[in-house]
């Protein structure tokens, strides 16, 4: 485990580097994972609050659950990637949404970070006191089938969703 990383909440002293994470993204034209990412940092500082409300179960959508927003920072605030950590399983969350999703930045990929952001982001999962995490992929997506498995995902059943794409469901025991 890289010591230089770490699991931040969103903070807007790191404005710029969120921008800078945010505007690469966009430009490849991938979706953006998790989707906490697809929100607008054009008023970063409502976005911020967004998230904060969010882990704190306040002002939630309907059917919502509270979930935790955290950066993965190197040792220079440089944003690599975004996880978003639900604190409970819903019955779509529990099909193909799990309780964590997790993104790296475009130009950071193929360096081992998202193995060592979902690690930390397990450890999150435990002070939550979560016991199981479900984590989902799809089946085309091979970068993160290998980032489950190297951190202890075991395989369930897989769920087909209405268009064909095949969901991997995998479980971590922390």
């Amino acid at each position: 485990m890289d010591e230089r990383l770490q699991l931040i909440k969103p903070t807007i002293d790191l404005k710029d580097e969120y921008i800078s994470f945010y505007n690469e993204w966009k430009e490849t034209g991938e979706s953006m994972v998790p989707w906490v990412i697809e929100k607008d940092p054009g008023n970063f500082e409502a976005m911020v609050q967004f998230l904060e409300d969010n882990a704190n179960g306040v002002n939630l959508p309907e059917g919502w659950i509270p979930h935790s927003t955290y950066w993965l920072i190197d040792q220079n605030n440089k944003v690599l990637g975004v996880v978003n950590l639900r604190h409970e399983l819903t019955d779509f969350l529990r099909n193909n949404g799990g309780h964590i999703g997790y993104g790296i930045r475009p130009s950071e990929r193929k360096k081992g970070y998202a193995t060592q952001l979902l690690a930390l982001s397990l450890e999150k999962a435990k002070a939550l006191y979560i016991k199981k995490v479900l984590v989902v992929c799809d089946e085309w997506n091979t970068a993160s089938y290998k980032t489950i498995v190297n951190n202890s995902g075991v395989a369930d059943t897989d769920f087909v969703e209405e268009d064909g794409n095949v969901v991997k469901r995998f479980w971590i025991a922390i």
